[in-house]
């Protein structure tokens, strides 16, 4: 069972939201991030290294006093302004004519370090502790993790009826096209309600965000250490999350490519695939996975149709039915000597936002061999994988679109 209670959100007035909120930190590089910045913009907040020229090391104490001054100066000027009451928000995001509705909430600690806020990424200590830095300087979750909740149709009920009930707070398009829409839960019996309501859900799901999810939690871990008063109920022991039921989230691909051929000739590596896949030339028009176990290669500026052989993988694993690992077994691993995919130099990752243009174009410049894609992994896939305790392979899930940072914020500040 999951512990879930309303805040008092610091956001941006409504003329100001759209400018206001930014991509996430983690998906732009610092030289986008300075070009994309406006005015008002979070990514000073969220990547102050953008405010230096030449721009700085995002790690250094400078930096991390920059975010803290800019975070202190937009309350100041009232680009971002605290509600008097705390609320449940409903945050909603439309892609492809396709909209999704979220609940922005605040998690407890306490529910991630007991399992009961499930993962399925391993985390890296240096990202953990840059982003810790951040989170304790300014007592506050600047942007918000992304989870997922089995669906309930009450919740469905509630959040139907505040979006149709009453106008949205914000309602704007972003600059990549992504609609976003945010509806403030005012009626403190729906707030309780929820608050009951997720009392009985037994699990959420880190989606995406870990990194950020395992830094909230070791915040609220240390804060506690340093209360002998501690009771659970301080606000440093929530962190703020923006949680979807299960059903609407959609996983797509992410796909690899290769800067070499382990020292094999192009048809010497066709050769080596044809054991283990049934292998098919489709020419120079892009090629999609066909369905799970079937992938896409692009390779001397042609696709080709790779079907994994009966016996070759474990759909009775949650790990071993996995693509991501059926390519790793059998290709990566076996043919091109790529062991560690979090290491290996020889290998990259492309978002299947990109579109698997992206793939070719890598391919057809010279700074890449081969490129594999694959068929995306479903929302169960991950669920299994979460409630029976296993982590996925690296680079195996990406969410779009992705949350707005900035949309809303939570402090812990007394």
């Amino acid at each position: 069972m999951v512990r879930i209670k309303p805040f008092k959100g610091i956001r941006p007035p409504k003329e100001y939201a759209s400018e206001v909120a930014s991509r996430p930190y983690d998906v732009l590089n610092s030289v986008e991030a300075k070009a994309e910045a406006t005015e008002r913009s979070l990514l000073h907040i969220i990547k102050p290294e953008i405010d230096f020229d030449p721009i700085a090391d995002e790690h250094s104490q400078e930096v991390y006093e920059k975010a803290m001054e800019n975070f202190r100066l937009w309350r100041e000027k009232g680009w971002l302004q605290q509600d008097q009451e705390e609320y449940y928000y409903v945050y909603a995001q439309t892609m492809e004519g396709r909209t999704q509705y979220g609940l922005a909430m605040c998690c407890h600690y306490e529910d991630y370090l007991s399992g009961a806020i499930k993962k399925h990424e391993l985390t890296r200590p240096d990202k953990e502790e840059d982003r810790m830095i951040h989170v304790r300087n300014q007592k506050a979750n600047i942007e918000p993790v992304f989870f997922a909740y089995p669906d309930n149709a009450e919740v469905d009920a509630i959040v139907e009826s505040v979006v149709k009930n009453n106008p949205a707070d914000y309602d704007f398009v972003a600059e990549d096209g992504f609609g976003h829409h945010m509806w403030v839960i005012r009626e403190k019996a729906l707030n309780d309600r929820l608050t009951e309501i997720f009392a009985g859900i037994p699990a959420l799901y880190v989606a995406d965000g870990h990194h950020r999810t395992a830094a909230a939690a070791r915040v609220g871990a240390e804060c506690q250490s340093k209360n002998p008063n501690h009771t659970g109920d301080e606000e440093y022991c929530f962190f703020l999350a923006v949680t979807f039921p299960a059903s609407q989230l959609r996983i797509i691909d992410y796909n690899r490519v290769v800067k070499d051929l382990n020292g094999l000739t192009p048809a010497e590596l066709i050769e080596a695939l044809k054991k283990d896949f049934e292998v098919e030339k489709k020419g120079k028009e892009i090629y999609n996975p066909a369905g799970l176990h079937n992938f896409a290669m692009y390779l001397e500026g042609e696709w080709y149709s790779l079907t994994a052989k009966p016996g070759t993988y474990d759909d009775n694993d949650p790990i071993g039915v996995l693509d991501v690992t059926v390519l790793s077994n059998l290709v990566l691993d076996k043919i091109l000597d790529i062991k560690d995919l979090r290491t290996s130099k020889r290998i990259d990752f492309v978002g299947g936002i990109r579109g698997l243009g992206e793939l070719s174009k890598r391919v057809d410049s010279g700074e890449m061999k081969v490129a594999f894609a694959l068929y995306p992994v479903s929302m169960q896939q991950l669920i299994n994988i979460a409630d029976t305790g296993n982590i996925m392979p690296p680079k195996t899930t990406w969410f779009e679109p992705k949350l707005r940072s900035g949309v809303v914020i939570h402090s812990f500040e007394e």
